[in-house]
């Protein structure tokens, strides 16, 4: 298959190159002309790209994208906003890596475009104070929780359930719609589920030495995953340190193109995590994982720290990595539940981890879990894409809770915080609403041997 794509189809020609040689983009590190020569665009990228299989457009396709930061980096083609909102409109799911075999990095080229944009693109008043907002709040683990008794006063008050009914939300602007259709199905147990102690001791004769991070997401909205991940590692043999005050890894920042920020809770997390010591750092949210298992990169340039985050991105695993090397804890008990495992793109595609998750779950006696079909396209969450891009968020919400729905499950699972406020609001949209969960925590729940039903409802 050829590309019928050409330089002008994204807007008018540039004139002349840009600062030393790099075209529109400047020296701090553009993408790179020797990656962006290993597409020999065969177009195995296309079916797996979410965008370009709901508009079959090619420029909005992985490697029109690569196209377009090819003629950006020649100087033929000018940062402006029609060549911009393509890459804009990139989930980031990385779905066309595992599908490409001439192995593009096209993770590294987008996030180098980003941060070339985020710098040196016009965006109008708008986009920054929307951008500006949305990092105000979310890497800040206490204004998240706040944002959370919010949603939950919204919808305990039956504002919710009014403004809904009342028809005035649909002459509301996109962005205000989709925040309101995001509101997290949470409760105050929620917010005031106890986190992990900062020491739990293994349950069993000592295997590993592991330290947990919550997240800013996870641990303002989800402190029930960090004490279940805690419990389970705990059965396992494992010692797990907690650090107090942890921040932000920067993977919401670093995936939106804000490099500086992303770097400062980088380096601070690496500090954090140092006085803690531990033989795994052991992550529950796939984006955050993601982006630590990249600091060596991300730091390279950066001799004071480049092998700190060397060190720090060899111990990053996702947990159901860490329980695939130990084996699943004794003591688990029967949990009758058909269960829907939604694929978390940076879980599935980022990392290439799958089938962990799966055999995680397929320990718990009784437990079937349900494959979803198509289950490698994207929720639609794609860390703040939803909130950025509402309309095509939308879509893919709407056709995931439509997978989800179809195999007749009792609840969903995944392995991302993002993924599950997506899929859960979109399944509530469809009126289908299904308790959701993290993996770890229907172990959890299967150790403690709550009953199924009872576990059901606590999250109704």
């Amino acid at each position: 298959m050829t590309s019928g794509f050409t330089a002008t189809a994204a807007g008018s020609i540039a004139t002349g190159d840009g600062p030393q040689g790099f075209g529109a983009f400047d020296a701090h590190h553009p993408p790179a002309r020797a990656l962006l020569d290993d597409c020999v665009h065969c177009g195995f990228c296309l079916p797996a790209c979410p965008t370009y299989r709901l508009w079959g457009d090619e420029t909005d396709s992985p490697r029109g994208r690569l196209l377009l930061m090819g003629a950006a980096l020649g100087g033929d083609l000018p940062l402006n906003a029609a060549t911009i909102a393509h890459w804009d409109a990139c989930l980031g799911c990385m779905a066309c890596m595992p599908a490409c075999p001439s192995g593009v990095h096209y993770d590294r080229l987008i996030e180098a475009t980003r941060q070339q944009v985020e710098r040196l693109a016009p965006r109008t008043r708008r986009e920054r104070a929307g951008r500006a907002a949305l990092f105000a709040v979310l890497p800040y683990r206490r204004r998240v929780r706040a944002l959370g008794a919010l949603a939950v006063a919204y919808r305990a008050s039956g504002a919710q359930r009014l403004l809904r009914r009342s028809g005035l939300l649909d002459h509301a602007p996109a962005r205000l719609r989709a925040l309101e259709t995001l509101t997290p199905r949470l409760r105050w147990s929620d917010l005031r589920a106890r986190p992990p102690r900062r020491l739990t001791p293994a349950g069993t004769a000592l295997r590993l030495r592991v330290v947990l991070l919550e997240g800013c997401v996870g641990g303002g909205w989800f402190a029930a995953v960090g004490a279940a991940a805690a419990h389970v590692l705990a059965a396992c043999g494992c010692e797990v340190r907690t650090p107090p005050g942890q921040g932000c890894c920067g993977a919401l920042e670093l995936h939106a193109g804000r490099e500086a920020a992303a770097l400062r809770r980088a380096r601070a997390l690496i500090a954090r995590v140092e006085e803690s010591g531990g033989e795994r750092i052991v992550v529950t949210s796939a984006g955050c994982g993601s982006a630590m298992k990249e600091y060596a990169e991300l730091l390279a340039d950066d001799p004071a720290w480049r092998l700190r985050a060397a060190r720090f991105a060899a111990g990053v695993r996702d947990i159901s990595e860490v329980l695939d090397e130990l084996g699943p804890p004794r003591g688990l008990r029967p949990l009758p539940l058909r269960v829907a495992y939604a694929d978390a793109c940076h879980l599935a595609h980022a990392q290439r981890i799958r089938a962990q998750p799966r055999a995680a779950l397929a320990a718990v006696p009784g437990l079937e879990v349900l494959e979803i079909p198509d289950g490698d396209m994207c929720c639609g969450s794609a860390g703040v894409y939803n909130l950025l891009q509402p309309a095509t968020a939308a879509e893919l919400g709407r056709r995931k809770a439509q997978a989800v729905s179809s195999v007749g499950p009792d609840c969903l699972a995944a392995g991302n915080p993002g993924c599950l406020v997506q899929i859960g609001a979109w399944l509530e949209q469809a009126g289908t609403a299904l308790p959701a969960f993290h993996p770890v925590e229907l172990l959890a729940a299967s150790l403690q041997g709550r009953d199924a039903r009872g576990l059901l409802l606590s999250r109704a």
